[in-house]
């Protein structure tokens, strides 16, 4: 058995099979320090926090919500508070695929929006849905959205910006709103004028849903992408819709035609009308002057009677005389028989 002597023992080096040696002893002062500067590194470390610009804290006092704080350098209670972040940018999602975890992870898109991978060929079951004519199209839209309301995102949804319930919830929401709006509306009217009031009607519906979960998400934007009918019925669509189109054509034409012939028909009727008009003033002036006419020689007659009847002689045979071409006036005083008349010749009296 190996002994352990005084001066290995001063000398800090234990023989083999010895008592232990007391060199340890020496740094046992120093542990209280060594372990105050951890927690003092620990506790500064735990004093101050960092959000991001694309997102938002949520603190939690005890468990308790605290506050909502914005992107920047804050200050909070070691070991007290707890700081969960959410990201507070838009995301985008591509309708009806299945939600992420189903079908395939998130991308970024070209805006930098976080994005569904859709299927390269998805299924067309998937997307039929069907119409208020009784037909079925293939629909597909994105929605645009982002987180409000931290506290009641996180309350909803405790795994946070990583847990996937809020774009499932997302999806399930959308998919109900919108097969229930394309029930409402025929096929022609969903690629038609109606296109833009059921993406805005779906929105607001969808939002209404999430605010009644109080999950504060807020919809942003919702688009219709695609409607389209199957790929089995689309040779005969693309029939019909030619047809349709050759409907739409010949009645563009009628319409033409009948614009350019109204007005032209409605300007000769108002042509026509004013010169009936005009003709009908023009007579009935004339009628009423021939009255004034023959009231005033009424008038002037039972003034003067002999003067009158003399005035109208004289006037009746001026309107004979100016009819006449040829005259022969013979004088009233002559005495001797009527001389021969020449009619052979014109202008001519015989003698």
């Amino acid at each position: 058995m190996e002994t352990f002597s005084f001066e290995d023992g001063m000398r800090g080096r234990p023989r083999r099979g010895g008592p232990p040696s007391d060199a340890w002893r020496r740094y046992v002062p120093f542990i209280p320090w060594v372990l105050g500067a951890l927690i003092a590194v620990f506790l500064i470390s735990d004093f101050s926090y960092t959000v991001e610009p694309h997102e938002q804290a949520v603190v939690l006092r005890f468990g308790a919500y605290k506050a909502t704080t914005m992107p920047g350098l804050h200050f909070k209670l070691p070991i007290a508070d707890q700081v969960m972040k959410v990201s507070v940018e838009e995301h985008g999602l591509s309708l009806p695929f299945s939600p992420v975890g189903q079908s395939g992870p998130n991308r970024l898109d070209a805006n930098g929006l976080r994005a569904r991978q859709a299927q390269a060929d998805p299924d067309d079951d998937e997307t039929l849905m069907l119409t208020g004519d009784l037909n079925t199209a293939s629909v597909e839209w994105t929605v645009q959205w982002r987180v409000t309301e931290p506290s009641s995102y996180l309350f909803r949804f405790p795994g946070g910006e990583d847990d996937q319930s809020a774009q499932e919830l997302l999806t399930y929401v959308a998919r109900t709103v919108m097969n229930r709006l394309v029930g409402d509306y025929s096929f022609d009217e969903m690629i038609g004028p109606k296109r833009g009031d059921i993406a805005l009607q779906a929105r607001e519906d969808s939002q209404r849903i999430l605010d009644a979960y109080d999950c504060g998400i807020t919809v942003t934007a919702l688009q219709m992408q695609r409607v389209i009918p199957p790929d089995r019925v689309k040779p005969s669509f693309d029939r019909v819709n030619a047809s349709i189109q050759l409907k739409q054509k010949a009645e563009n034409e009628a319409e033409s035609t009948r614009n350019k012939l109204i007005p032209e028909a409605r300007a000769n009727s108002d042509k026509l009308i004013r010169e009936a008009e005009g003709y009908a003033s023009r007579t009935k002036a004339e009628a009423q002057g021939e009255i004034e006419a023959l009231l005033a020689r009424f008038h002037a007659y039972e003034r003067a009677p002999d003067v009158t009847r003399q005035r109208l002689y004289i006037e009746a045979m001026q309107g004979l005389f100016e009819s006449v071409k040829d005259k022969t006036i013979i004088d009233a005083d002559l005495n001797r028989a009527l001389p021969i008349l020449n009619l052979n010749e014109k202008g001519e009296v015989a003698k």
